[in-house]
Parts: C-alpha cells; sequence; structure tokens
C-alpha cells in the first residue's frame, strides 16, 4: 500500500538558498545528495509526495537527473521558482498551482481528511472551521507557527531535509490547540 508524502522547498541546484536558510551543507552536491538520500530513506517507489514548491533551480536537465533518482509519483504544487522543474514537467504525475487533497481516513468525519495544498501560506482555506489542514512552503521556517491553526510549512528546511508522511502531518496537527469555531 502506498503512502502519502508532503514536502517543499528543496532548491535543489540553488548556492545561494545555503546562505540564505542556514543550511548546514559546504557544497550544493553535498546538499543535493544528502536531500536525495533522506528523501529515499522514507519514500518508497510506489509512494505520492505532494511537493508544494520550488524543487530546484538548476539547470533543467540537472534537476531531471536528480528527479530521476528520487522515488515516489511526485505531484508538483507550483511556487516561484520553478523554470526548470517547468521544463521537465512530464516527470511530475500533474503540476497545478494549489490543491485540495482529500485522505482516506477513520478518524475523521465521513471518513476522509481535506488538505489544502499551496505553496504560501494562508490564513483562510476551504473548511477551516471544519478542520481541514492547510500545508505550505516558500518561508523557509521563518514564519511563526500558530498552534491555534491546523497549518504549518512542510518545506525540508523545517524538518531536517525530510518529506512528511501524512501520519507525521496527523500527529503534528494532534499537538496544536484548534477548537472548532461554531
Amino acid at each position: 500500500m502506498s503512502k502519502i508524502f508532503f514536502t517543499s522547498d528543496n532548491h535543489f541546484g540553488h548556492r545561494n538558498i545555503i546562505k540564505y536558510a542556514k543550511r548546514p551543507f559546504r557544497s550544493i552536491d553535498e546538499m543535493d545528495e544528502e536531500m536525495i538520500e533522506r528523501w529515499n530513506e522514507k519514500v518508497g517507489p510506489r509512494d505520492k509526495v505532494y511537493h508544494l514548491g520550488d524543487v530546484g533551480l538548476n539547470s533543467p536537465g540537472r534537476l531531471e537527473e536528480i528527479l530521476d533518482q528520487l522515488n515516489g509519483y511526485i505531484y508538483l504544487i507550483k511556487g516561484n521558482h520553478e523554470k526548470s522543474a517547468l521544463a521537465c514537467r512530464d516527470r511530475f504525475e500533474w503540476v497545478r498551482d494549489y490543491f485540495e487533497l482529500v485522505v482516506p481516513d477513520p478518524e475523521f468525519h465521513k471518513g476522509r481528511q481535506l488538505v489544502v495544498l499551496f505553496h504560501y501560506a494562508i490564513r483562510e482555506w476551504n473548511a477551516k472551521h471544519h478542520g481541514t489542514y492547510h500545508l505550505y512552503g516558500h518561508s523557509h521556517g521563518s514564519l511563526p507557527d500558530d498552534p491555534k491553526s491546523l497549518s504549518f510549512d512542510v518545506g525540508v528546511d523545517c524538518h531536517d531535509f525530510y518529506p512528511l508522511s501524512y501520519e507525521e502531518v496527523k500527529a503534528i496537527m494532534k499537538t496544536k490547540s484548534w477548537v472548532k469555531p461554531f
């Protein structure tokens, strides 16, 4: 049975992200290799990965080489740095600006959980008042987490350069103090 994962902001091949996001790597090659290894530690060949943007800032050819090393079926929600990713669009199952994912989960009303996926953090989203999750990237951990909101940054800079499984997302959401407004 396949699993579902979420991640964002790998910035493969982006030299300046090492300095900007204070990543603990000495070089682009070291960073890329480590992120590929950590991805494949968790993600299996048949798993689904929802990537919330900014996959890579290298050449399309080099990005395609990296994507070919990553396990799973990758679904891309576009970020603001997708020129190379869009040049190798056929490596993704699909590419969208925004997506509402329905995850079968017996713990939730009607046996399913809605997850709103967008590159950017938003304050309101579809069915927020019913407990829908919102996952985003872009901010590289610079936005303070709101413990009362079922929303957080799934970017690699916030999660030790690993993608997060749906189960990990759900566990994080359970630590929040969200209360249904009415």
